[in-house]
């Protein structure tokens, strides 16, 4: 007998017929002989509309009273999955994340996990019921109140609570046949990955590949949890997430292209090019609240010494950025802080390019045979990343999946959704 997590997002269980399929496969799965936690996000835009709902009865909705309304939208989904399962004939029980024992920091809308104590969870599955869990919400464990993970919150649901389990798998199921080399909306040509690393996995999805979420992919490495990425409207087997590094097998050299079109770049200008500026300039910035990306500072070659700092940060966090400079211009010393929205990061990632030379070089030959400036480039071991203009970044993104040979003969399908 096997045990296996499965998380089904908003656009599997956006409506009732969509949940009467879950509750089909939920329960082929336990007919098989395996023991199924299941982990649901809010049907659909639930979480969108309330959200919306929110705002319009409050300019300054409050982080404990927004995590009790959005926490609504799971238990909405769990209970409705739970009813159609009981109702086919299976063995099914719902929870929320307290109920299901998911301890969290105090940080209303972005709590992070530090404790899972699974017992009702594990009651439930030794009677040979299938619990079904709310993903995207845990309780503060200091005072016991609702909290949320932020965006994508379910598959770090899912993939924690199969680490505390001791899963044999955590399925992810969502809206295409698994993962691709480039998001299909963008590519059509883009085809499917069996099988890749989760180094791989981890790299695509913090470089905007929206398959799964970073947070979840980070667990999934740091507890050696097998993911296996799948359709739930086909019966497709998927992409397979290995946690562990297997030697049977050569690593591609590049196992796909991901772009992000939702960071802003700032340039501070006229900085002091002496000692511990930048650290000050980055000091302010972490105060602020803000996650930096890329990173580039030009070298002073002029008899000013002053050099300018540019890096990239999430659409949301720009404008407190900005003003908390500005606040401190006088104590940091530069000439002036501009920003640029209008930005897209493309980055190629693969395991291989350890071992293989050439890659940087392919990328730039494809981009400038498209015409692409640009702009900033980061690197890592198994990454690749350019920042061009945003208008460019669909077209440069098509340009070097076939630069790299990567298309498909085939289209590939989208089912529904926009694949969270």
């Amino acid at each position: 007998m096997s045990l296996i997590v499965q998380k089904f997002g908003g656009s599997s269980v956006a409506d009732a017929e969509k949940i009467k399929h879950v509750a089909r496969r939920v329960i082929e799965c336990a007919n098989d002989g395996n023991q199924v936690c299941v982990v649901v996000s809010a049907m659909g835009d639930t979480t969108d509309e309330l959200i919306d709902l929110a705002n319009s009865v409050t300019d300054t909705p409050r982080g404990r009273e927004m995590d009790i309304l959005l926490s609504a939208g799971e238990r909405i989904s769990m209970s409705l999955l739970a009813l159609a399962i009981n109702d086919m004939g299976g063995k099914a029980k719902s929870f929320t994340g307290f109920q299901a024992g998911i301890s969290t920091d105090s940080k209303h809308g972005e709590a992070r996990i530090f404790d899972i104590k699974p017992e009702r969870i594990k009651e439930v599955l030794e009677q040979g019921e299938v619990a079904i869990i709310a993903g995207f919400q845990g309780f503060d464990a200091t005072v016991k109140d609702v909290t949320t993970l932020g965006r994508g919150g379910s598959d770090t649901t899912a993939v924690a609570m199969a680490a505390a389990l001791n899963a044999d798998l955590c399925e992810i199921y969502t809206d295409v046949d698994g993962v691709y080399t480039a998001d299909p909306r963008v590519v059509p040509r883009a085809h499917r990955v069996f099988e890749i690393d989760i180094d791989s996995m981890l790299e695509l999805a913090s470089s905007g590949a929206k398959i799964l979420h970073t947070r979840a992919v980070e667990f999934a490495r740091r507890h050696q949890v097998d993911l296996q990425v799948r359709s739930t409207f086909s019966q497709d087997p998927g992409t397979y997430v290995y946690s562990k590094k297997r030697d049977d097998m050569e690593e591609p050299i590049v196992s796909g292209v991901a772009t992000d079109d939702t960071q802003s770049k700032i340039t501070v200008i006229g900085v002091p090019d002496i000692p511990g500026k930048a650290g000050e300039i980055f000091s302010v910035v972490s105060e602020a609240g803000a996650n930096i990306d890329m990173i580039v500072q030009n070298v002073s070659t002029t008899e000013d010494h002053l050099s300018d700092i540019s890096f990239t940060l999430p659409h949301s966090d720009r404008a407190k950025v900005v003003q908390a400079l500005k606040d401190q211009q006088s104590e940091l010393g530069f000439a002036q802080v501009t920003y640029d929205d209008e930005i897209g990061k493309l980055s190629v990632v693969g395991a291989g390019m350890k071992t293989h030379p050439g890659v940087s070089a392919k990328l730039f030959r494809a981009l400038a045979r498209a015409n692409v400036n640009i702009e900033m480039i980061s690197t890592s071991e198994i990454r690749i990343s350019v920042v061009t203009r945003a208008s460019q970044l669909k077209e440069a993104t098509r340009i070097v999946h076939s630069a790299f040979e990567l298309d498909a003969e085939q289209t590939a399908v989208v089912y529904a959704g926009t694949g969270r």
